[in-house]
């Protein structure tokens, strides 16, 4: 009968680097297109400080340089990332109202309701535009340097954009909560933080 040989101890080191490996491989070689740790963790970190250099990123979500930055061009890549600005405090650059603007539609057809997105999306005041259910066609956040500012954009522009049947505004008193980050916990694994 011969003896077994003890099995060889793996060396902890390299199982470690393995992982790194895997953990930091480029996103082409991933499968699916799913977000993972790493992922949530740049969209995280971006979205609190987009000013924050590759090397800091990568320290802040625990990779290395490298595949730090192939993730965030992937994600700039996939569309996660859209752009990166700088936040102005619109008060200070002499911007003191901001309105809500419902705009209803003359006529609700297609290409009316073309022609009117784009003119709304040409107009530096409107900074935010959705088309909304309900009543109203589009709903806009507005900002003006004034009242007088805003009743001028109002009656000068606004109304006479084609296709606008009437207009319905309320105006900020003060803000709770503006440009927030987005909430991603509900992409994290069942079962895992995303801290």
């Amino acid at each position: 009968m011969t003896a077994k040989k003890p099995a060889r101890a793996k060396d902890p080191r390299a199982a470690v680097a393995h992982l790194s490996k895997a953990e930091e491989a480029p996103e082409a070689e991933r499968s699916g297109s799913a977000l993972d740790r790493y992922d949530i963790a740049i969209l995280a970190a971006l979205q609190h400080d987009a000013r924050l250099t590759n090397a800091e990123l990568a320290a802040r979500i625990g990779l290395t340089a490298a595949p730090t930055w192939r993730r965030v061009r992937w994600l700039e890549e996939q569309g996660y990332i859209t752009g990166y600005r700088a936040e102005i405090d619109r008060r200070r650059i002499g911007l003191g109202v901001l309105a809500f603007v419902r705009v209803d539609a003359d006529r609700n057809n297609a290409a009316a309701t073309r022609q009117l997105e784009a003119s709304l999306r040409a107009l530096p005041e409107v900074i935010s535009c959705h088309y909304i259910s309900g009543a109203g066609t589009f709903e806009l956040q507005v900002v003006a340097t004034d009242l007088d500012a805003f009743s001028r954009f109002t009656l000068d522009t606004l109304l006479v954009l084609p296709n606008v049947g009437d207009v319905h505004t309320s105006f900020s008193l003060g803000e709770v909560k503006a440009a927030g980050a987005l909430p991603l916990q509900h992409l994290a694994p069942a079962g895992r933080s995303l801290a």
